[in-house]
């Protein structure tokens, strides 16, 4: 699988679909963050909110560059020899999805103030966006989850659920 910038959706979907560990959840999680981020984005632009737009656009871009990080991250736990190396590989392997479930927390928390300060005609925009954050935020943090249990990691990755989670909330009925 070439760069994930290379690839048509269409093309993205099929290598999802494939036989392989990656590209997987985390890859897909920061996929949809960055498409979460693009709408708040427009949103932004439409009702000429540029520091929101702008915000919005690096929000996107990292989202995009943890997608491609995240094809890569859980290579070491599939090549573990040792449970300690396990263990290992599996704490290094968190931190790509629990960078994406932050960066979807800040898109959430962003979608809502632009949704806020939008027309009617883009509410509804900012505001899937923020829904599409919290979904990506939740799965990214799963995956954390998944492979470890406790620590700082793990701390940052429920801590973002939970304020994307009280961002959709604040923002969509």
């Amino acid at each position: 699988m070439g760069d994930l910038t290379d690839q048509t959706l269409e093309e993205f979907l099929d290598s999802v679909g494939e036989d392989t560990p990656a590209p997987g959840g985390g890859t897909s999680s920061a996929i949809t963050v960055a498409l979460a981020a693009a709408l708040v984005e427009m949103a932004a632009r439409l009702g000429s909110d540029e520091d929101g737009a702008e915000a919005a656009k690096g929000m996107r871009e990292a989202a995009l560059r943890l997608a491609g990080e995240e094809l890569t991250s859980y290579g070491p736990v599939l090549k573990a020899e040792t449970p300690a190396d396990r263990t290992t590989a599996l704490d290094g392997a968190s931190e790509p999805p629990a960078q994406i479930a932050e960066t979807a927390a800040d898109v959430a928390e962003l979608g809502v103030k632009v949704a806020e300060s939008s027309s009617p005609a883009v509410q509804g925009d900012a505001l899937t966006g923020v829904i599409l954050a919290e979904s990506a935020a939740a799965a990214a943090a799963r995956l954390v989850w998944t492979n470890i249990s406790s620590g700082p990691v793990f701390d940052r990755a429920r801590d973002a659920a939970d304020r994307a989670s009280k961002a959709r909330e604040s923002g969509t009925v």
